[in-house]
């Protein structure tokens, strides 16, 4: 079921429902896009146009981050779960394996990239990696990745590429790759080749994943987080009272 949140539509989809998605998308060859909404990219899209027309022409729009679920939560519209990046990706590289079913592992640095597929290959030994490229190609070495990945046939299409570098590539090359199920994958690769962790369960949990991020990272994710839950927490305020002054005068019109 898709919902319109503040502007930007969401799918209300439980892990097995897309995960299915992704299976029927790889089985019949038919291409579904799937992105991963959380409160950084919900808030930066309304800004970066670019990465808005990604977000809203996406075939799946999912709910990754605790913040997004919540303010659904809040809005009155009933979710059960939210579907993780990272889980998503995991998920799908299990059916890979079970169903012979071949990825295209695109971005991060050469060195994540060589680790998330030796990871990949010793915990789904029977999984056949289509074929793999470091995001760290210049401008002019794009066809050469494109024509890579079309001469693959892959099933599925990881992109560990930032925003809006990711964005831009699928906007040019999309339809030409040939790949029926394509994701974003942000940060994924470096989680699976062990250089970033988790949050414990606890805090993922509680929607304290960015915390635990800055504890890693203070430098980096500190300034980054302030000012994206400082500006979501305006606009979910903002639509929360907007909503009540509907409600209201709905109201005093009909009772």
């Amino acid at each position: 079921m898709r919902v319109n949140l503040l502007g930007c539509s969401v799918d209300i989809l439980t892990m097995d429902e897309t995960v299915e998605c992704a299976k029927r998308s790889m089985r019949e060859r038919k291409r579904v896009q799937h992105v991963a909404l959380n409160v950084a990219k919900f808030v930066n899209m309304r800004t970066d146009n670019v990465l808005r027309a990604d977000v809203m022409g996406s075939d799946v729009i999912g709910i990754d981050g605790m913040g997004i679920l919540l303010a659904l939560r809040l809005l009155g519209i009933p979710v059960s779960e939210r579907v993780a990046g990272i889980d998503l990706c995991w998920e799908v590289l299990k059916v890979c394996a079970t169903d012979g079913f071949r990825p295209f592992l695109l971005g991060a640095t050469p060195g994540v990239l060589t680790k998330t597929a030796d990871t990949i290959a010793e915990t789904f030994p029977s999984l056949q990696i289509a074929g793999m490229k470091h995001g760290y190609f210049r401008p002019e070495e794009e066809g050469e990745v494109v024509e890579q990945i079309i001469n693959s046939k892959a099933d599925c299409l990881f992109i560990a590429m930032p925003t809006p570098r990711k964005e831009r590539f699928l906007a040019a090359y999309r339809d030409r790759l040939g790949v029926p199920f394509i994701m974003g994958v942000g940060g994924s690769f470096d989680v699976i080749a062990g250089q970033v962790r988790r949050a414990p369960a606890i805090m993922q949990s509680m929607g304290l994943e960015w915390l635990y991020r800055i504890y890693q990272e203070p430098r980096r994710m500190w300034w980054r987080y302030a000012k994206t839950n400082t500006l979501f927490a305006g606009i979910l305020i903002r639509g929360m009272f907007d909503q009540y002054r509907g409600d209201a005068r709905g109201l005093s019109r009909f009772g």
